[in-house]
C-alpha cells in the first residue's frame, strides 16, 4: 500500500526519507512487506503523504481481511 499511495503523491523514496526521516532501505522493506512499520513510523509516513482518514480506514480492513483469509486456510 505504501508505495501505490507514494507514487500517487509523486514522491520518490528519497524524497519520503528525506520528509520522514526515515532510512530509504526501511521505507523499501515496507514497501516490498518484508517489515511491518512501527506506530510512529506509520505516522510520519501518513503525514508526509497526506492520507486521509478513509484511506488508512481502507487499508486497515483491507489488510484485516486479508490476514483472515490466510489465517483461515
Amino acid at each position: 500500500m505504501l508505495k501505490e499511495y507514494r507514487k500517487r503523491a509523486s514522491i520518490s523514496q528519497e524524497e519520503l526519507e528525506r520528509l520522514t526521516n526515515i532510512d530509504r532501505k526501511t521505507i523499501f522493506r515496507i514497501e516490498n512487506n518484508l517489515n511491518m512499520p512501527l506506530l510512529d513510523t506509520f505516522a510520519k509516513i501518513v503525514i508526509a503523504l497526506d492520507l486521509t482518514d478513509e484511506e488508512i480506514a481502507l487499508e486497515v480492513k483491507k489488510s484485516i481481511q486479508k490476514n483472515k483469509n490466510t489465517s483461515q486456510k
